[in-house]
């Protein structure tokens, strides 16, 4: 799927020197960005809805300590 982007100018001569240095396209390691960081970003988008759930309380909390007990490994 074709995708446009506008980087900042620094990242952009950044991506092309890097793209130069190894014979890489620049596509390359955009794709490259996008499939390592793109979990993290996922991630970080749904702990804010989860914690925004916790705040209205609308989220079930359960304490550490339960939980440890229940693995076997409270103290």
């Amino acid at each position: 799927m074709p995708i446009s982007l506008r980087l900042p100018k620094d990242v952009e001569s950044r991506l092309a020197a890097l793209s130069a240095l190894t014979g890489r396209s620049k596509t390359f390691y955009a794709v490259e960005a996008i499939v390592e960081h793109i979990d993290d970003l996922e991630d970080a988008h749904l702990s804010a809805e989860v914690l925004a759930r916790v705040r209205a309380g609308a989220e079930a909390l359960v304490p550490l300590s339960d939980l440890l007990s229940e693995y076997g490994l409270a103290d």
